[in-house]
């Protein structure tokens, strides 16, 4: 499949960044605008989860859809964000 080895590629090359302002720039580079919002919430939507924040909450205090909250508590159950810090 070649989205698999688009996908290890695009993780090689954000482990490759050795600075926080070599990683932004790419990121800043490769997103747009909305994307360059929209990650960072998810990011946030995630420690606020493993905060046991309830979702309600996290909705109101982001301004998301409670869909996309949805989606971060579902993932978290699957165990996908075990290296994030709450």
């Amino acid at each position: 499949m070649q989205l698999k080895k688009e996908l290890f590629e695009l993780a090689d090359t954000l482990l490759s960044f050795k600075t926080r302002g070599e990683m932004l720039d790419f990121l800043y580079g490769i997103l747009t605008p909305k994307e360059l919002e929209e990650i960072p919430t998810r990011l946030q939507i995630v420690k606020m989860l493993k905060k046991l924040i309830p979702q309600h909450e996290i909705v109101e205090k982001l301004g998301v859809g409670i869909a996309t909250v949805t989606r971060g508590s579902k993932e978290l159950q699957k165990d996908r964000f075990k290296y994030i810090k709450p």
